[in-house]
């Protein structure tokens, strides 16, 4: 199961995996405005993977295969502060 990967031009660490190199027909038109330019990474093989960096590989697989992409958004940051203030017995505001 090939896929083409692609990084948005807006968004950072946020990945495209389209099942054609170039084919964002199944992409909604609001999704393609909010990533921006797709920037090409690469081909890759998910038959051939045994895991992705952040992304679950069995879910990229069920999503491209039902939707035909998945995208890819960094987790959240974690707050610092918040954890700091949880850790010590403080209310956040």
């Amino acid at each position: 199961m090939l896929s083409a990967v692609y990084k948005s031009s807006k968004k950072a660490d946020t990945y495209l995996f389209i099942e054609k190199r170039d084919d964002f027909s199944k992409v909604p038109e609001p999704l393609m405005t909010t990533f921006g330019t797709p920037l090409f990474v690469m081909l890759v093989d998910l038959a051939k993977r045994e895991k992705l960096g952040v992304a679950d590989l069995s879910l990229v697989k069920e999503k491209l295969t039902e939707q035909g992409f998945y995208l890819q958004i960094p987790p959240p940051e974690e707050n610092l502060l918040d954890e700091f203030k949880k850790r010590n017995g403080a209310k956040s505001d």
